[in-house]
């Protein structure tokens, strides 16, 4: 005699605000690399030891930071080992969007002027890639596990705290390896890219971190904005 066919297990709908911060953060991750090769440069009011009185930093720097801010929500809500696996699959679409990139500049082109100009600016250095690639997966796993173990010596307390200590450390972790591999080390050691005077790679870590930790302190408000909403929203009867 046949046994009745099992009924099929429904399987829980992930939460809504999960695919919107890993959107976001998928979304800024891939931003950041096709924007990583622009240097901005801000003028200051005040010169600031080491930097000077200007700014230098890399066009995905805005970008960059929303990652943070996504991941440190993610972190908050779901668990460090679901902010783990979001963390690790984006770096892995990080070469999905390399290839993609890649294969576009290598097809045949119908005006060869622009496709030049397009692999210039879209066609990443192998120093600002090596770079960045290792500056992203040690500073982010480095932020979701400072982030949780404060949240988890606080008692859950202080979230500023966690949002401002695990931002604000990572940040520097990820502005030394970035700005060392792609501007010292690449170019230094196997003669890839531009080697920057010492005094220069000085000036854009500090610049750049000046601004990040800015950035870390203004959007603590706005972790509290969005983990509260999406708190509320997910617990909300359907």
């Amino acid at each position: 005699m046949s046994r009745p066919a099992a009924a099929p297990t429904s399987r829980p709908e992930p939460p809504a605000g999960a695919i919107v911060l890993a959107a976001i953060f998928v979304a800024s991750l891939a931003t950041a690399q096709l924007t990583a090769a622009k240097v901005l440069a801000f003028d200051l009011p005040v010169s600031i030891p080491l930097a000077g009185a200007e700014l230098a930093l890399p066009g995905a720097a805005l970008a960059y930071a929303l990652t943070f801010l996504a991941s440190d929500c993610y972190t908050e809500l779901y668990g460090k080992r679901a902010a783990q696996v979001l963390v690790n699959a984006a770096f892995a679409i990080n070469f999905l969007v390399l290839a993609l990139v890649w294969s576009t500049i290598l097809a045949p082109a119908a005006d060869p002027a622009f496709a030049a100009t397009f692999a210039e600016v879209l066609g990443a250095s192998t120093n600002i890639v090596a770079g960045s690639l290792l500056a992203y997966v040690v500073s982010q796993n480095y932020d979701v596990l400072v982030f949780q173990a404060i949240k988890e010596r606080t008692d859950g307390k202080y979230l500023w705290l966690r949002n401002i200590a695990s931002t604000g450390t990572s940040q520097l972790l990820d502005t030394v390896i970035f700005v060392g591999i792609a501007f010292w080390a690449m170019p230094t050691v196997l003669g890839i890219g531009p080697r920057l005077p010492t005094a220069a790679v000085v000036s854009l870590m500090v610049g750049q971190y000046v601004l990040k930790l800015a950035i870390a302190v203004l959007d603590t408000p706005f972790v509290y904005l969005i983990t509260g909403a999406i708190r509320r929203s997910e617990t909300r009867p359907a």
